[in-house]
């Protein structure tokens, strides 16, 4: 018997939020992953740094998967449940967790890190990752692309302007490295598909990624996540199409 609106969105408006494990989502969406594994490429990196920085590392659950991690590695996370939850998952490591407002300066020396990692970095602050980097220190980045899961944010806030749907764009990336002066080496974009199998999925995800629907809230949105609902219903799960890319920039030594 397939449960009720009511039921599946108060299970999901629920659940903790905090970190970066989406396993609660298992079995209710699916996203496909891109082709370059963004956590292999980095353990190769971190095996040969001395320093590493991680900006934005939310609950650290990426770079903790890392096989073998240099001698110092610093990581930084603005939200406070996050810092918590990286700290607990990272000291044991090795790794020290530093709060940070995601607002430049970083805090730390110039020239500091042999490497810098983010993955899904909210915003890059590129003249701050190449100061911290060291002369023929790397940059590796995995990033949200241009219109990511679209179809699911217009569901909500209707069609967005061109320049809105624009952001993000890999190109931009590039200019914004170059201008930094740093030397972009690797870029690559795809886009892959994701599926919500059900409306607590979509209210788990907008909880969770929160600039999708900036000031999502379950009473906020509730004809529009009835609508949602009734459609999967209908017609299976909700598709839409997520964007990423992947960018690695060298500092000229």
């Amino acid at each position: 018997m397939a449960r009720s609106f009511e039921d599946l969105v108060a299970e999901a408006d629920s659940a903790p939020v905090e970190g970066w494990d989406f396993s609660w989502l298992a079995g209710r969406a699916t996203e496909q992953r891109p082709s370059w594994g963004y956590q292999r490429l980095m353990g190769e990196r971190m095996a040969r740094a001395t320093a590493a920085l991680d900006v934005q590392t939310g609950g650290g659950e990426v770079l903790a998967g890392v096989p073998a991690l240099p001698p110092l590695v610093v990581a930084t996370e603005s939200w406070p449940p996050n810092v918590a939850k990286a700290t607990r998952l990272l000291h044991p490591l090795g790794a020290v967790v530093v709060a940070d407002e995601d607002e430049p300066p970083l805090p730390f020396a110039d020239e500091a890190f042999d490497l810098v990692v983010s993955r899904h970095p909210v915003t890059v602050w590129w003249e701050e990752i190449a100061r911290v980097l060291r002369p023929g220190g790397t940059y590796l980045s995995q990033q949200v692309g241009p219109a990511s899961v679209f179809e699911l944010v217009e569901h909500f806030l209707g069609p967005q302007p061109e320049e809105i749907r624009r952001r993000r764009h890999p190109d931009d990336a590039r200019h914004a490295a170059r201008a930094a002066g740093l030397d972009v080496v690797d870029l690559r974009a795809e886009s892959l598909r994701t599926e919500f199998m059900d409306i607590g999925a979509v209210v788990y995800f907008l909880r969770k990624v929160i600039w999708m629907v900036p000031g999502f809230t379950v009473d906020r949105y509730e004809d529009r996540l009835r609508t949602l609902h009734d459609r999967i219903g209908r017609e299976g799960p909700f598709v839409a199409r997520t964007t990423r890319f992947l960018i690695e920039a060298r500092k000229p030594a």
